[in-house]
């Protein structure tokens, strides 16, 4: 019985010290981890990494943005700069090593995506991964498509379509033009849009509810099916003519464009932007 303890006590040293001589000669440190910063604790880990970049856009570029783990903001204006800031957040610099940003800018196309690390695969599955939080600074002429985010998503005012799948968060977009798509969104929407196109706007697997705002003179013709919830509005040209089962179809204004909803688990409201409720107040206190 001794025999066999001290056995396995050698073989227990002997794997021991091979772990350690293999990490040794790897020769990393925590200074051979680009990007990131040791000992800034915050709410998210213990390690920090920024991203800082701008590229020159030309009007109507797209701009996607996909597979964050974390909150995405886009402030607009008139500008042609594109400014990304990103921080992740990790436990370890081994966890920020388990998801990586990749960024690919031309003139007329931004691309920002995170994706798996050059880990391992026992790392890469059971591992934590780092958390990320974007902030872009756009402008206002863009085509905009965010796909797989694990946070909110919090848009400024765009002079073009948007594309939004896969967000668990709300989604706040102060003004789309042309077209909106909204698909596999769980959580609260709200958008205002002007302009619109003849299929001007798409909900599709929406758990939560939708407010859209629509500008002055924009005529609409909203048809829901398999909805949780119930359609409203107080805007005095709007009709509802349809009302059975889960199934809507209603009216504002003259129709024409078209609001398709499906799957909604949640209320959808229709109402005026507030430019547009500013601008109908101001018009009745001169008369």
């Amino acid at each position: 019985m001794k025999r066999i303890i001290l056995v396995v006590l050698l073989v227990s040293i002997a794997a021991l010290a091979g772990i350690v001589r293999s990490y040794s000669k790897t020769g990393r440190s925590l200074g051979d981890l680009p990007h990131v910063v040791a000992g800034d604790s915050d709410s998210q880990g213990d390690v920090r990494d920024e991203i800082r970049k701008s590229y020159e856009l030309a009007a109507g570029a797209r701009v996607q943005v996909e597979g964050i783990n974390g909150a995405v903001k886009i402030e607009t204006s008139d500008t042609h700069t594109a400014e990304i800031y990103i921080e992740r957040t990790a436990k370890s610099p081994e966890a920020m090593q388990r998801r990586k940003i990749v960024i690919e800018g031309t003139a007329n196309s931004l691309k920002i995506r995170g994706e798996k690390g050059d880990v391992g695969f026992i790392s890469r599955f059971f591992g934590s991964s780092p958390h990320e939080k974007v902030t872009l600074k756009l402008p206002r002429q863009i085509a905009l498509v965010t796909q797989g985010v694990n946070g909110a998503v919090t848009v400024g005012e765009i002079d073009g379509p948007v594309e939004v799948q896969g967000v668990n968060g709300k989604v706040e977009i102060a003004q789309a033009t042309g077209s909106a798509e909204f698909h596999g969104i769980n959580g609260n929407i709200s958008v205002a849009l002007t302009r619109l196109e003849k299929e001007a706007v798409s909900l599709n697997g929406v758990n939560g509810n939708i407010e859209l705002r629509l500008a002055e003179g924009v005529n609409v013709e909203l048809e829901a099916h398999g909805m949780n919830g119930r359609v409203s509005s107080d805007l005095p040209d709007f009709v509802l003519d349809e009302q059975r089962h889960g199934n809507y179809r209603a009216r504002i204004g003259t129709g024409g464009n078209s609001i398709s909803a499906n799957g909604i688990n949640g209320n959808i409201r229709l109402s005026r932007t507030a430019a547009a409720v500013i601008k109908t107040e101001t018009a009745k206190s001169k008369a």
